[in-house]
């Protein structure tokens, strides 16, 4: 008979508790150990971030992050960016249209005003919301709302502005971005400085469209011909293609484009190498939300020399880099001129 615990359960060992004979508990005492100053580590005291003070710069806030992974990476990006600019290098910027929608398109526009950006490319939606923008001072309806009634995408001048750009892009073979930038300037739109297809156009630097026929409000409206959207977004493709033929060094950004930018992008890298351009140091960056599959195989692993993931919400990471930059540019100056001085 077995002794009982004071719960009631039997003490005897079980019949299979031989069975952890050669797993007895490992005896610890001839454990070897080291010096923890000798120990290589990943994280030391001079890479915590600093709290700042209140009125503290833009550059001081900046220089107070840790220096660590996503920090670390924007200084990275940023680094990168400078350099491109100093040196003359394409950087080129591929958005989808969220970007546009969270209030990001400034920010990419100072940049093509101060020289950083030489080309911007955008699907068909990042279109449709810069042009609300500039024309009507809004954009991104109520979807849930809408649909039921029948009403979603039904917006007029969308639809005509599209129509318009389609034909003379097709027509005179100057592309779709092109021609939706030529016409925002024709249009005196009142709210035009908000506009990055605008400012691409008034910048005489490459503004592309890359539709995916049947994904855009527009394309459900009967006078906007496919063929013209076609004819003018494979226009723009090519001259895409022209853009990537030139990033040997540069800096490529996909800014919240899932499939249809790193798409265009990958077959862009192709037709480049194809006729034997050197896109040695590509750098290519993908800020999202969330990382996708497509934007990490296409733009970070395949076609570059570095690729650099930064993950954090438009409206946040885009101000952030864009100041980072904006520091980073402001102390080359200051040091030309004190060289020159």
């Amino acid at each position: 008979m077995s002794d009982n615990t004071s719960n009631g359960h039997a003490a005897t060992i079980s019949p299979h508790f031989s069975g952890l004979d050669p797993f007895k508990p490992y005896d610890l005492a001839a454990l070897k150990t080291y010096d923890l100053s000798s120990r290589p580590s990943k994280v030391f005291h001079d890479d915590l971030g600093q709290p700042v003070a209140a009125g503290a710069s833009a550059e001081d806030w900046l220089l107070s992050l840790p220096k660590q992974l996503a920090a670390n990476d924007i200084r990275r990006v940023t680094n990168h960016l400078c350099r491109a600019h100093r040196e003359g290098r394409t950087v080129a910027v591929a958005l989808g249209g969220h970007v546009i929608k969270t209030g990001c398109a400034p920010y990419l526009i100072d940049w093509i005003k101060r020289g950083v950006i030489k080309a911007v490319a955008m699907n068909g939606s990042a279109a449709i919301h810069d042009f609300e923008l500039a024309f009507a001072g809004k954009t991104s309806e109520n979807v849930a709302t809408q649909l039921p009634k029948g009403e979603f995408g039904m917006a007029r001048e969308t639809a005509d502005a599209f129509a318009v750009a389609a034909h003379n892009g097709a027509e005179n073979d100057i592309g779709l971005g092109w021609a939706l930038g030529r016409h925002l300037d024709e249009m005196n739109c009142p709210h035009e400085e908000s506009s990055l297809v605008l400012a691409a156009y008034r910048a005489g630097i490459p503004c592309t469209v890359h539709v995916a026929l049947g994904t855009d409000i527009v394309h459900m409206h009967p006078h906007v011909s496919g063929a013209a959207i076609g004819a003018a977004s494979l226009t723009d493709f090519r001259r895409l293609c022209s853009v990537v033929a030139t990033m040997a060094y540069g800096v490529w950004m996909n800014l919240g484009s899932a499939v249809i930018m790193p798409e265009v992008f990958v077959k862009a890298v192709s037709v480049a190498n194809n006729f034997g351009h050197n896109l040695d140091g590509l750098v290519t960056v993908n800020l999202d939300k969330q990382a996708q599959y497509r934007s990490r195989v296409n733009v970070l692993e395949r076609p570059s020399s570095e690729g650099i993931e930064l993950i954090g919400h438009h409206e946040i990471m885009l101000p952030l880099l864009h100041l980072a930059v904006t520091c980073q540019l402001a102390k080359r100056v200051v040091s030309e001129t004190t060289v020159a001085a």
